[in-house]
């Protein structure tokens, strides 16, 4: 449980420096430079996040079990999951409506990511995990909607054909980790396969 821990201090807490020091960051980045800055940053992110795959990893070896969810769980998981995906989506594919409306999507698929995989899972290393990213979105999520409210920021409008791609291209992404990705690279097969 320690390397999980770990890895989620460095690896959530790379990605707070912007919520919780945002003048920090940027002084920072403008002193070091734009490519430094990246570089360090991509490195501290990938050994948080090595650190988390493996700590997890070890975690599941001993579970702790805290309760156990209901079947149903995994079925309300596999919709938000989706739902995740969309959203993650939103994030990539240029003018679609989800993220002109919702400014963060891929912010708020990780909270929902979090919140299906807290809702089909009962142990502690995944109360642990899943918890800290949840907390990690929202956090996220209000800091950036104080940004945009602040720096005045419009998003540009969506249009249809924006946001059909967007769908189709997570539900395709969605399909492909449900179907094949997650248990290769988790071992679990979450639609019972």
């Amino acid at each position: 449980m320690l390397y999980l821990v770990l890895g989620l201090v460095v690896f959530l807490g790379v990605h707070s420096v912007r919520i919780v020091a945002d003048d920090w960051r940027t002084q920072t980045r403008a002193r070091m430079g734009e490519g430094a800055w990246k570089g360090l940053y991509s490195l501290a992110s990938a050994v948080g996040l090595a650190l988390v795959v493996w700590g997890y990893g070890l975690a599941r070896q001993q579970p702790v079990a805290l309760w156990v969810p209901p079947v149903g769980m995994r079925h309300a998981a596999a919709l938000l999951t989706l739902l995740a995906f969309f959203l993650l989506a939103a994030a990539y594919v240029p003018r679609n409506t989800i993220k002109a409306r919702l400014h963060h999507p891929m912010v708020l698929g990780v909270k929902v990511w979090a919140l299906a995989h807290l809702l089909s899972n009962g142990n502690l290393a995944d109360v642990v995990l899943f918890g800290a990213f949840l907390l990690w979105a929202v956090l996220s999520f209000r800091a950036a909607r104080q940004r945009d409210r602040v720096q005045g920021t419009v998003y540009a409008p969506g249009t249809a054909a924006g946001t059909i791609a967007t769908v189709v291209v997570g539900g395709v992404a969605w399909a492909a980790f449900a179907l094949w990705g997650h248990a290769w690279l988790i071992g679990v097969a979450p639609l019972g396969r």
